[in-house]
């Protein structure tokens, strides 16, 4: 099942779900449960942000935030990443 990042305005939380490609998450309740996590003081009708990560994009997290060349040559060419 995918992994998707939500962030909620309202707390200021980034939150990982799993989720079929066919939903979608809109307010913090839905991401809560989805999740699996309590959702706390803040209201369950608070919107919530789907984010696009590049994680998201690559496919798996470790090609964006692993070390050595091949992290750097995966997303930025043989080069590395200037920046």
């Amino acid at each position: 099942m995918p992994r998707y990042d939500y962030f909620c305005p309202a707390n200021g939380r980034l939150i990982e779900a799993r989720h079929s490609m066919t939903t979608t998450l809109r307010t913090w309740g839905e991401l809560c449960s989805s999740a699996e996590i309590d959702r706390g003081t803040t209201p369950a009708d608070s919107r919530v942000d789907r984010v696009i990560s590049p994680a998201a994009v690559l496919g798996t997290r470790r090609s964006v935030e692993g070390s050595g060349s091949h992290a750097r040559s995966h997303c930025c060419g043989k080069a590395g990443c200037h920046g």
